[in-house]
């Protein structure tokens, strides 16, 4: 069952989708999203060292991009990476203890609100409403993360396949 995703049907793949809010705009950084699809790519074959083009190619992210990316988790402590013939990129961890924070936090860390972010003195750690309220969303999806295993993203039963299909190896078609 190596390389093979669990919920995977014999079908084409869905293209990747972008995490996005309805405006358009991201809720996560571009980083933590190459990120998250690296990591849900090395946790189908955990112990199948893989190259950065060969995480490229699967996940649809640029190789220079994801050169930056993967050397981000290295320092994290999320991935190992060795040079030469056999070597690449794998999981430090096991997927089931690999917490989806860890990724996140490695690349782009999720900075919470803890004074007003507009600079008025008079607000200081004492939050409008309204950033409290973006803080306690930013809180939200802190917890959600640290209680989420990649592991867990990567079985659960699902007609979506989570950041985006590949298959034996292989990218995701446009559509």
């Amino acid at each position: 069952m190596a390389g093979r995703i669990p919920w995977q049907s014999d079908g084409e793949p869905p293209a990747c989708p972008r995490l996005l809010l309805h405006s358009g705009a991201t809720l996560l950084s571009q980083t933590v999203e190459y990120a998250l699809r690296a990591a849900t790519y090395l946790a189908t074959s955990p112990d199948e060292p893989r190259t950065v083009d060969q995480i490229a190619e699967a996940t649809l992210v640029p190789v220079a991009y994801l050169a930056k990316v993967m050397q981000a988790l290295v320092r994290g402590g999320i991935v190992t990476s060795r040079r030469g013939v056999g070597g690449g990129f794998t999981l430090v961890r096991s997927p089931r203890e690999l917490r989806i924070l860890e990724i996140v936090q490695a690349v782009d860390p999720i900075q919470r609100i803890t004074t007003c972010p507009l600079g008025l003195a008079s607000h200081g750690t004492n939050l409008c409403p309204l950033h409290r309220r973006l803080d306690n969303a930013l809180a939200a999806m802190e917890d959600a993360f640290s209680t989420t295993t990649l592991a867990e993203v990567l079985s659960e039963p699902s007609s979506s396949v989570p950041l985006c299909g590949f298959p034996g190896g292989k990218p995701a078609k446009s559509r």
